[in-house]
């Protein structure tokens, strides 16, 4: 895929090239030659190329972390069971307004 990128900048670098040293053409038609017709659309290409590959990373990273969050876990001194996990409901430190205790 690197050779195509390569040879697509040199095709629009040498229309760049031909547009800077036409009688009728700018430095600045130059410019914006290699830029649109070079530069953005291999970006993109390559942006939208690479995108399997950031997914798998992505997977990849998070794969990781969840076993490394279960090795933490069961390494952990209570045997990988949090004390508080949502078995036991919050008690009112505050009796409600108007309840008799």
């Amino acid at each position: 895929m690197h050779i195509v990128v390569i040879a697509w900048l040199y095709v629009a670098l040498m229309m760049a090239v031909a547009e800077a040293t036409n009688t009728t053409g700018t430095v600045l038609g130059a410019v914006f030659t290699f830029l649109l017709y070079g530069v953005a659309p291999v970006a993109l290409v390559v942006y939208l190329m690479n995108s399997p590959a950031r997914r798998r990373r992505n997977r990849e990273r998070e794969l990781a972390a969840q076993d490394a969050a279960r090795r933490a876990a069961a390494e952990s001194p209570v045997g990988g069971i949090d004390p508080d996990a949502g078995r036991e409901p919050a008690a009112d430190a505050v009796p409600a307004v108007g309840k008799k205790t």
